[in-house]
């Protein structure tokens, strides 16, 4: 794996790149389609023997384990985990199910396999996901889909040419929430938007961290090598296996990667929003205040710490999209660690925002709905009393499980395939790094750099340790 990120400007990854308003469209209808049960059509209920996958699951010690559960109405028939303690109780669950604790294994002996799901940390979905993919292999894959942007624009052109189904792991993209959503910013709820808020409570895992100094011992269960993966070299430590990873730069997205995909796909769609123009964000740093006497009186000193290693405990980050057609540019904002946007001066005296949510501002009102979706507000309390809410008008799914697995056996793609799934990543990553270095970066899809930083952009696709390639 070279770290040059301009590697992958060929012409496949070029059209990718842009994501234009046509494939966002095609991408935001074609893959909403609603499964019509066998016995409907006059077939047998349930499903043949014949007729079912042969699944393997990759990290199920935590998520992963939710995300087999969903799909056992097929054959799970491997599973695999870098620590056999911490996936015990999905590896009981499926006695029949050869298990394994390197997934490289798994694949080379495994032949029968049609579909992988992955439930890894996030710098270790790349490789799997590869390694699934060159063995024809279809996938369904955590969120965010990859640590890094060039990660997430391989795996998405690699799904494309070899016509894999794929899903991302954002329930919410198949809810009825998130198309109600969709139907009445379409309708003109708001009017035009120009501005879409976004704010989550999350981390709950810790975040501005220092790395830490002692050392620990391997659990014996627990292959430490293999959890490391592409990762640089690191002690054993608690905080990071097996819930902390998220918050450090070497395995994790922090909160934004972690849950933007979540919100950020309704917007997308119901704005046909392509890649970003910019990217900038201001974040929290970590202070300590140190008493001095001075003069006989005592005085603070705030001393900001440099923690080069984690994600900051709030931050906010603002992405610039170009204008659309007759649709006007949006800027989109995103707040974490407990800080909201500004509250609407349209809403009501003595209301609050919720812990989390999203405000599509537009010249004719606002709407704020729900993190994912739902519970919809129109303000001004007028606005609320002259819209009428639209016809359902978007296809409905019949489930974000049941449209992978559809697809796996030939049906439409999923509403959240790669494609669009790496469309979310990327937006994501930009935002991590406007995290990191604190700066407003210009981006050059195409190219796949920052013109305006070329330290910003080796973090688009940094180094794997020695033995590890895509």
């Amino acid at each position: 794996m070279s770290s040059d990120p301009a590697q992958s400007t060929s012409p496949a990854s070029n059209a990718m790149g842009v994501h234009n308003k046509a494939m966002t469209r095609r991408t935001a209808t074609a893959a909403l389609f609603t499964i019509v049960p066998a016995h409907v059509l006059g077939g047998q209920a349930g499903t043949a023997p014949s007729d079912k996958l042969h699944l393997a699951g990759v990290g199920v010690g935590a998520m992963g384990a939710g995300y087999v559960r969903e799909c056992e109405s097929e054959n799970v028939v491997a599973l695999c985990d870098v620590d056999e303690a911490f996936a015990g109780q999905t590896f009981a669950r499926y006695p029949n199910a050869k298990t394994y604790r390197d997934f490289r294994e798994m694949l080379e002996k495994e032949k029968g396999i049609d579909a992988v799901i992955i439930g890894t940390p996030d710098h270790t979905h790349a490789v799997v996901a590869m390694a699934a993919m060159d063995l024809g292999k279809h996938i369904y894959c955590a969120k965010p889909l990859t640590r890094t942007l060039y990660e997430s624009r391989l795996l998405a052109e690699t799904a494309r040419k070899k016509k894999l189904a794929t899903q991302m792991s954002v329930q919410s993209s198949a809810s009825e929430a998130s198309r109600l959503t969709e139907e009445w910013v379409r309708a003109g709820a708001v009017g035009a938007v120009r501005e879409v808020h976004v704010w989550t409570n999350r981390p709950i895992w810790p975040q501005g961290l220092a790395r830490p100094q002692q050392s620990m011992d391997v659990p014996k269960t627990l292959s430490w090598d293999l959890w490391l993966g592409p990762a640089p070299e690191r002690p054993y430590h608690t905080a990071y296996h097996p819930f902390s990873w998220r918050g450090w730069y070497d395995f994790g997205t922090g909160a934004l990667g972690d849950m933007a995909c979540h919100a950020f796909h309704i917007v997308f769609r119901a704005l046909d929003l392509g890649q970003p123009q910019r990217v900038s964000a201001s974040a929290t740093r970590v202070v300590r205040h140190e008493l001095m006497n001075r003069d006989g009186a005592l005085a603070i000193r705030n001393r900001v710490l440099p923690l080069p290693e984690t994600f900051p405990h709030s931050s906010v980050v603002t992405w610039d999209f170009p204008a659309r057609d007759a649709a006007p540019a949006v800027r989109l904002h995103w707040y974490d660690g407990g800080v909201k946007p500004p509250i609407p001066a349209a809403m009501p005296s003595g209301k609050v925002l919720p812990n989390e949510g999203c405000l599509y501002v537009g010249d004719q009102g606002v709407l704020l709905t729900g993190f994912s979706g739902g519970e919809h507000h129109l303000l001004p309390e007028s606005r609320a009393k002259s819209f009428a809410p639209p016809a359902k008008t978007l296809p409905r799914s019949a489930g974000h499980y049941q449209e992978w697995l559809s697809a796996c056996k030939g049906g439409p793609a999923a509403s959240c395939e790669f494609t669009f799934g790496s469309l979310l990543t990327e937006v994501a990553i930009l935002g991590t790094i406007a995290q990191r270095t604190q700066k407003s970066l210009d981006w050059d899809p195409r190219r796949m750099r920052f013109p305006n930083d070329p330290e910003a952009s080796a973090l688009l696709n940094p180094p794997y340790r020695k033995g590890w390639k895509l």
